[in-house]
């Protein structure tokens, strides 16, 4: 349950509502959230809220009927936009490209990359990770700090933001000083200290879903983080686990197809990840696109053949050309603009 306040509340009617719950013995947790002071309750507390209307102060009680509260559409209507300049928003209108590889390897592999992004389709906004969160200890790992400074390099030289993964909180700090989007990856989803700091932080989050979480948990993630104070959260649809080995991962079109509906977050999804096979990513990337989602996540390499990190799906710059050309064409189809 959500009890909101009326704007600019005192200290008075807040302490007022604490103590009603109180009294109660209910725990209410006071949340501040886009110039809204909140209070939210467990979605299990059946109490009868008459007498808390009557309080001087609250101005209207939402009750969500979900154990995820704040980003429904029972709370918030309207869609939420995230708006980061130069025509890169979410939640309007608009299918943002995100592309890049998967791991940035060296200077000479990710230059050569941003350089074809920005002067061949004027991408804006480039993904890569310096912090890679491996299954096998035996893998790539990623170039952490090092990996860090040259994304800051693609930002000056090409004016291209920066979605970069997060995998814990020890570098969490280090990542948010060069990414204009914090991405959490899906073995992360449950790493709820994290939810909690990047909810304390200013800038957008990109919330992948756990490749064995349900809708129900997925959303409740995006709420430790909406709790916290950070309205910008960006939901991502990668593909779940299923019964099929011959996909990487099984993108749940469903399960986006529903967010939209329930969630009034931005929602994107990564064909690259779910299908885990370079040949048919456009395809699964056409799909994504024709759901009229707010984003997409794409990797492509300028030799796939020997990157270090998901070779098997990442683009080669001809196979990415020829796939942004038909996205475009799907997008309008659909009444969105590709932000390429």
């Amino acid at each position: 349950m959500i009890i909101k306040l009326s704007p600019n509340p005192t200290e008075a009617t807040i302490d007022r509502v604490s103590q009603w719950f109180s009294q109660q013995g209910v725990e209410a947790r006071q949340v501040n959230l886009s110039g809204q002071t909140l209070f939210v309750t467990s979605s299990k507390w059946k109490g009868d809220p008459s007498e808390l209307k009557t309080l001087e102060g609250v101005e209207s009680i939402v009750n969500p009927g979900t154990e995820y509260q704040l980003c429904t559409r029972k709370f918030q209507e309207q869609n939420t936009v995230i708006d980061l300049g130069d025509g890169v928003v979410f939640g309007r209108g608009n299918t943002v490209m995100m592309a890049g590889p998967c791991a940035v390897e060296s200077e000479d592999q990710v230059m050569r990359t941003a350089e074809f992004l920005r002067s061949k389709f004027d991408i804006k906004v480039f993904r890569a990770g310096a912090f890679k969160p491996r299954t096998s200890p035996y893998s790539f790992q990623g170039l952490a700090d090092e990996g860090l400074k040259i994304l800051d390099k693609v930002r000056d030289r090409f004016g291209m933001k920066i979605i970069t993964e997060v995998k814990d909180t020890t570098h969490l700090d280090a990542v948010a000083d060069v990414a204009d989007i914090i991405q959490i990856g899906t073995k992360a989803m449950y790493n709820f200290s994290l939810l909690n700091f990047c909810g304390q932080m200013d800038k957008p989050i990109v919330l992948k879903r756990g490749f064995m979480t349900t809708i129900k948990e997925f959303l409740q993630g995006a709420d430790f983080i909406l709790s916290n104070g950070n309205s910008k959260v960006i939901l991502c649809e990668r593909g779940i686990r299923t019964f099929e080995p011959q996909t990487r991962f099984c993108l749940d079109v469903c399960a986006a197809a529903l967010v939209k509906e329930l969630s009034h977050l931005p929602i994107v999804l990564d064909p690259s990840h779910a299908m885990g096979i370079a040949a048919q990513v456009p395809l699964v990337a056409q799909s994504a696109a024709a759901l009229g989602i707010d984003g997409l996540l794409v990797e492509t390499h300028p030799d796939p053949a020997n990157a270090k990190s998901d070779k098997e799906q990442a683009l080669s710059f001809e196979q990415f050309s020829e796939m942004v050309s038909v996205l475009d064409k799907i997008c309008t189809a659909v009444g969105r603009t590709l932000v390429a």
